[in-house]
């Protein structure tokens, strides 16, 4: 499990738009929004960089 802090997050459109861009990379990817925290934990088989990079396409910065 990787997990990102993701503070430019702060509704759900901006945790589907991160959502469909991680399952657009990895379909079997388990995505956790936390809006409160403005965390993101993702269970995937990708490397932690690539899906920072999809977060990224969604326009969000992740760290």
């Amino acid at each position: 499990m990787t997990q990102f802090s993701v503070p430019e997050m702060s509704c759900g459109h901006c945790t589907a738009a991160i959502e469909k861009a991680v399952k657009a990379v990895d379909a079997d990817a388990k995505v956790d929004c936390d809006l409160k925290d403005r965390t993101v934990r993702i269970d995937s088989a990708l490397p932690p960089e690539a899906l920072k990079s999809a977060i990224a396409e969604a326009g969000y910065a992740a760290a």
